[in-house]
């Protein structure tokens, strides 16, 4: 056409996101030429997103970026990117879990990594936080599977289970599980009130806090955190706070500019009933812990695969905000009750050395695109 201009890409559901996925050779490089062409791509800025590919949510405005890598123990390379919404940016200071366990089969099916009958495993090196992640993915005829009984609270239906395995990914930004050094730290907030928080990092940082302590039960949906502005405004504040101690931004006002995204902030709970975001009834003998986690200063619809890994982690220090909710279970696993249902994090180990620290998702390619944008873009 003669005044847009093409670039493949696919497009597919990791998880509970969905996004872009593209050859890093297919992009230009990284920089602000690139980031344009993202933001372009997605339709941002703009809350609808309505010129562009973006779902109008952070969970559809994700990018991974993809290449054959450089590292000798590692398969490929993957860097993820954040699209904001209505703001005209693009972050890529952290990982995306979801967006995580549509890379292995992405670099399977792409020829990237030679397939495997059975079980492939694909090594990752994400660039964002320079740690590895391991992906064992069902691989049938040569191809990824997507057909299975794996069922994924906040996915409809069931699909072939892939096993996410993040153990080395503690300390991903900070170097550092405890980046406070603290199983518990006090943050006093411009209000008066102190809260016990605890800062932990592995897959991304987040900050715990109790839900009670911004006077919530742990069973609110949407509407009931999304529109509430006087919650949102304190959680910011929380998060940026934690930011600043845990060494991610020198000025807490300027957090979602300065570190957008992390630390994830997440309020814990302890068991209850409640109904999720499709009306089914959770029952409490079912969960270790309620959750409602905050990204880009919304309720996360169900919760972020980097914010389990490291609510997994955090609910095995001893004295911890979440530590002290849950009870270290025989089966090796956290049941994690969020909006959308119970999410099972495998947890093996202590916090000095965890052998297995991951979970399970599901993955599906939805279109082979070829995208277009404006040639006035650039």
């Amino acid at each position: 056409m003669s005044d847009q201009e093409t670039v493949r890409c696919v497009l597919m559901r990791g998880g509970t996101s969905k996004g872009l996925y593209f050859h890093e050779s297919d992009l230009p490089a990284s920089g602000p030429r690139r980031d344009r062409l993202l933001k372009r791509l997605m339709g941002t800025p703009d809350v609808l997103q309505i010129d562009g590919l973006g779902g109008s949510r952070p969970i559809t405005s994700k990018v991974a970026i993809i290449a054959p890598s450089t590292r000798d123990d590692a398969d490929v390379d993957y860097t993820f990117a954040q699209v904001s919404i209505g703001d005209d940016e693009i972050g890529y200071n952290g990982n995306c879990g979801n967006i995580s366990s549509g890379v292995g089969p992405f670099a399977i099916d792409e020829g990237i990594v030679p397939a495997v009958d059975g079980i492939t495993v694909v090594r990752i090196h994400n660039t964002n936080t320079g740690k590895k992640l391991v992906a064992h993915v069902p691989v049938e005829d040569g191809k990824s599977k997507v057909d299975g009984d794996f069922a994924l609270p906040g996915v409809p239906g069931t699909g072939a289970e892939i096993v996410m395995d993040w153990s080395g990914t503690v300390g991903a930004k900070t170097g550092k599980l405890l980046p406070t050094g603290n199983p518990v730290d006090d943050i006093e907030l411009s209000d008066g009130t102190r809260v016990a928080v605890t800062i932990c990092d592995a897959g991304n940082p987040a900050v715990w806090a109790n839900a009670e302590d911004f006077g919530l039960t742990g069973s609110e949906l949407s509407a009931e955190i999304n529109e509430n502005t006087a919650l949102i405004d304190r959680v910011r504040e929380l998060r940026g706070r934690a930011a600043v101690l845990a060494g991610l931004c020198a000025d807490w006002r300027a957090v979602d500019r300065q570190s957008p995204g992390i630390p994830l902030a997440g309020l814990v709970a302890a068991p209850a009933d409640y109904e999720t975001l499709n009306g089914a009834d959770i029952a409490a003998r079912d969960m270790d812990l309620r959750i409602r986690l905050l990204f880009m200063n919304r309720l996360h619809e169900s919760i972020a695969g980097t914010a389990s890994i490291c609510l997994a982690a955090a609910s095995r220090v001893p004295d911890s905000v979440p530590g002290k909710i849950s009870a270290n279970r025989a089966d090796g696993l956290l049941l994690a009750g969020h909006p959308s249902g119970i999410t099972p994090v495998r947890v093996e180990g202590s916090p000095d050395h965890f052998g297995l620290l991951g979970f399970s998702r599901t993955a599906r390619r939805l279109m082979d695109a070829t995208a277009y944008y404006p040639r006035s873009t650039f």
